[in-house]
């Protein structure tokens, strides 16, 4: 992954941009990584993996629940949360 300083990243940000079409790029302040800015294609790609894995989860609950596995809401967050449905 590409990396810059949040000063390079401002003072520099049309360079900054096309590089990041090519590949992530990672902000630093203060030697600290505090952002990373992507293209448009990496980050809807990214939104599609969440949401197919909140599916594949939600699956697993519904099948949790015809086997008769009842759980209250809260219970069912807590799993999806911790990957544990």
């Amino acid at each position: 992954m590409y990396t810059v300083t949040a000063n390079e990243a401002k003072t520099q940000f049309g360079a900054t941009v096309l590089k990041a079409q090519r590949e992530p790029v990672q902000i630093n302040k203060n030697g600290k990584p505090v952002a990373v800015l992507l293209s448009v294609e990496e980050y809807q790609c990214i939104e599609q993996l969440k949401l197919e894995l909140i599916k594949e989860r939600m699956l697993r609950a519904k099948d949790a629940l015809k086997q008769g596995d009842l759980l209250d809401g809260q219970a069912v967050f807590n799993r999806l949360i911790n990957n544990e449905v």
